[in-house]
């Protein structure tokens, strides 16, 4: 099968016979489905297949090198270990077993020689013998395989140019071909068809789903309407939306127009205390303001409060997809390198390079803009509304976040998937768009969802023991969506869902809207099973990686009883009193306004009706509000609650999880960023696996320090006087002052406070690299540290690379004390920059 001279090899087209082969050695073990001893999926072919191979592994997996055998499918590459026990051959089927790489994940290939590597074509050929074998994957791996000396050389050539030449997509029908090689056997579609759905987890598909919803966050005065059923309103929103019980159906459909492509203000959330959540587009200023539309458009707007409604706007301080493309694209450059170019950014510019490519800072920008709405949230009796131009890219991330720092639900794995199911599979985002599996348009490709799983991520750094889900959870479901196999993220919204899962097409009249209209040979032949969805977890891991998703954590406290839907016990003393009803303000860039042309229907412009059935705007509701975000910085942790549960007290259940946002704070995913890039500088030394990498020696080395520091800050706390009244002040305004310049700040740590202060959030432990917390004892000459002392000479940021372990929060004691019931609900010391 090879041609050319003995220095240069060129592979020519699998002969039939050899095709012929392996399908008719595919179908004889058709039942067992193990070939060569790797286990095949029903209908799957092995390609080829090379022996003697060692696999790198990564930190997780123990690092060193693990001997097997090597194979191509046409689906996957797989890696077989020598010593792995025999599958069972009536257990279900598994996409992918723990070494195995999906073709569709591979971006490009790269071989290394002696002295030497090469990017891997269709139509490379090589003048040397590859030693190893690295697959770039677009889910930031790198796997590298060693072939023996011992590895026969055709194997190997041939290994190598069939995988350059099967993961290549070359055509839109190439996506389609990788899921009929995963899903397309008619044993597979049985099993597809057979298969039953997650029953812990709402989907948000069914009126019912929605009622479920509404019933387990107490929003009694908000109703699920099914106006959108056929799509007729909005082609983007789902068929079913929540709005007041005040709306009827034929009031609801004229607000359609109102709003950039029909999506009108809908309810997301409620909070505990009353508060809810909505998202909604742009409005469409050209329209004609009835006086029953205003008072229709008002009314939605406002839920089921009457006095105050705030509007977040997120296109002014977010990032847009353009942006969010290009800081993850630098990124990724970055962290994965290029072998095959030598190109390396030095050791002593890794971190200014981390800086510059801008992706912690939108993360902190989601972060801070999540932290701001979940504080009015807090404070009770109002509407925060979340308004993007096409409510479905920022608008996602920031009320995801929100949710999931208010609410506990959402921090566990079924909790989680319905949140992402309801603000992301059914809210509209566009998956199909945004991830691009076709690579055929780069104008809309952005990783809109892997901003918020690192948003997650980062709550979870700082709160390990809140969350029951864990990182192996969120790096499955970043690895998940590079995978063109499941219908959640193979559709821009719920219609298009529809369509592509049933076998029926839509028609449009502008009596009837949207009409379904069945093919003619609808009845004769039946139509494909719909994909799975990414929640189908069995069908992508091994229960040993399921098992490390979830970890224990105490059951949360069930809700305090209701009144028309709000908390009655427990006020909140920070509660906005000087508003008046009807008053609509915007929140931009961390301040309050009341713009005129805020709602198009109360301008001043032509055309357009001014009259509406509320009172006016009023500045002077804007103090009140400001007070709200103010008090959380400067806020005490309650005292009545320390006596009980030791220095830190306990926390309660529903307070939001706000972050610190300090460059130190904001640490960079590095089971995820930086899981290939130990593999991309070694090449075919197995030797280096004990050797640890520069940016791993860095990252120790900074480690030490902040060791060395919190122990002098721990040092100095305990000789402070902490009963003065002054001195307990003066470090209130340095936390405050810290938090607050999360931009600029130029500090290792936030200023510690002593136990006896009382305060929410202690400084963050040291932690190490491998999630080892080294101690040692303070050095006896060192000055006492000046955590709040301010460089007034400089304003650059400051982004470490590493943040914290999983193993250590940022509380020395993780345990969990439920709040008594007569008690204040704590208040965090997050930060929220002006």
């Amino acid at each position: 099968m090879l041609t050319g001279s003995k220095t240069t090899f060129k592979v020519r087209q699998m002969l039939p016979d050899i095709k012929e082969r392996m399908l008719s050695q595919s179908g004889a073990n058709a039942r067992s489905r193990d070939v060569f001893g790797l286990r095949c999926l029903p209908g799957e072919c092995v390609l080829q297949r090379a022996v003697m191979v060692r696999k790198k592994l990564t930190a997780r997996e123990g690092r060193g090198w693990l001997s097997g055998t090597l194979f191509c499918t046409h689906f996957r590459v797989a890696f077989v270990p020598q010593d792995s026990p025999k599958s069972d051959d009536n257990a279900d089927p598994v996409l992918l077993g723990d070494h195995d790489v999906a073709l569709a994940s591979i971006e490009k290939v790269v071989v290394v020689g002696p002295n030497r590597t090469k990017l891997v074509t269709p139509n490379s050929s090589l003048k040397f013998t590859p030693e190893e074998l690295v697959l770039y994957c677009r889910d930031m791996r790198v796997v590298c395989f060693l072939f023996d000396r011992l590895t026969p050389d055709a194997q190997v050539l041939e290994m190598t140019y069939t995988i350059a030449k099967t993961y290549q997509p070359l055509k839109p029908g190439s996506v389609l071909s990788f899921q009929n090689a995963a899903l397309g056997s008619v044993e597979m579609k049985q099993f597809l068809s057979n298969r039953r759905r997650d029953t812990h987890m709402n989907w948000f598909e069914s009126a019912l789903d929605w009622e479920q919803e509404l019933e387990r966050c107490g929003a009694s005065g908000w109703r699920v309407s099914s106006v959108n059923d056929r799509f007729e309103m909005s082609t983007s929103l789902p068929r079913f939306t929540v709005v007041p019980h005040r709306v009827l159906d034929t009031e609801l459909k004229k607000s359609f127009a109102h709003f950039n492509e029909g999506r009108i203000p809908r309810w997301c959330w409620r909070h505990p205390r009353g508060s809810d959540l909505l998202r909604m587009a742009s409005f469409q200023n050209n329209i004609y303001h009835e006086k029953d539309d205003i008072r229709n458009l008002e009314t939605i707007l406002f839920g089921c409060q009457s006095s105050l409604c705030v509007v977040v706007e997120l296109g002014e301080e977010l990032p847009s997809p353009a942006d969010i493309q290009l800081a993850h694209s630098r990124l990724r450059a970055l962290c994965l390198g290029d072998i095959s170019t030598s190109v390396s950014v030095p050791d002593d510019k890794w971190l200014s390079t981390l800086e510059s490519t801008h992706w912690l800072d939108y993360t902190r920008s989601c972060l801070r803009k999540a932290s701001e709405v979940a504080c009015l949230l807090r404070s009770g009796h109002l509407t925060v509304a979340l308004q993007e131009a096409e409510d479905r890219d920022t608008s996602c991330v920031v009320s995801s976040v929100v949710q999931v720092m208010c609410d506990p639900h959402c921090r566990t794995q079924h909790g989680f998937q319905s949140l992402v199911q309801k603000e992301w599979v059914m809210a509209g985002h566009r998956f199909y768009s945004r991830i691009n599996y076709h690579r055929d348009n780069d104008k809309e490709e952005a990783p809109v969802f892997l901003l918020f799983l690192d948003c997650v991520w980062q709550l979870w750094s700082q709160y390990p023991s809140r969350f029951q889900l864990t990182e192996d959870f969120l790096l499955a479901l970043h690895d998940s969506i590079h995978l063109p196999l499941f219908s959640s993220f193979l559709a821009n919204c719920q219609r298009e869902r529809c369509k592509r899962s049933q076998n029926h097409g839509q028609s449009y009249t502008p009596v009837n809207g949207w009409r379904e209209a069945l093919h003619p040979d609808s009845s004769s032949v039946p139509a494909d099973p719909p994909l799975p969805s990414v929640w189908d977890w069995p069908l992508q891991y091994s229960k040993r990686r399921q098992e490390c998703f979830t970890q224990p954590v105490p059951p949360s406290p069930p809700l305090q009883p209701l009144l028309n839907g709000n908390l009655n016990t427990n006020p909140d003393t920070q509660k906005v009193t000087d508003t008046i009803p009807g008053s609509v303000f915007l929140l931009s860039r961390g301040t309050f306004s009341c713009p005129a042309n805020l709602l198009p229907w109360r301008s001043g412009s032509s055309g357009i009706y001014k009259k509406s059935h509320r009172r006016a705007l009023s500045s002077e509701s804007v103090p009140g509000l400001e007070r709200l975000l103010k008090a959380w910085t400067l806020s005490e942790f309650p005292q009545g609650l320390t006596s009980t549960s030791g220095s830190q007290g306990p926390l309660d259940p529903y307070e939001p999880l706000l972050p610190l946002l300090m460059g130190p704070c904001m640490g960079l995913w590095r089971e995820c960023y930086l899981r290939g890039a130990l593999h991309a500088q070694a090449f075919s030394h197995p030797a280096s696996a004990n050797h640890p990498h520069p940016v791993e020696r860095l990252a120790r080395e900074v480690q030490q320090l902040k060791d060395k520091l919190a122990q002098v800050c721990g040092a100095a706390a305990t000789t402070a006087d902490v009963n003065s009244p002054i001195k307990a002040a003066e470090r209130r305004r340095t936390d405050a002052n810290l938090n607050q310049n999360t931009n600029n700040g130029t500090f290792l740590f936030p200023a510690s406070r002593p136990h006896g202060a009382g305060v929410t959030r202690a400084a963050p432990l040291p932690t190490s690299t491998n999630h080892q917390t080294s101690r040692g004892p303070p050095p006896a000459t060192a000055p006492p540290s000046r955590p709040g002392h301010r460089d007034s000479g400089g304003s650059s940021k400051h982004t470490f690379l590493f943040g914290h372990s999983s193993s250590t929060e940022a509380r020395p004691d993780q345990r969990y004390y439920p709040a008594p019931n007569n008690a204040k609900l704590p208040k965090s010391n997050g930060s929220i920059a002006s």
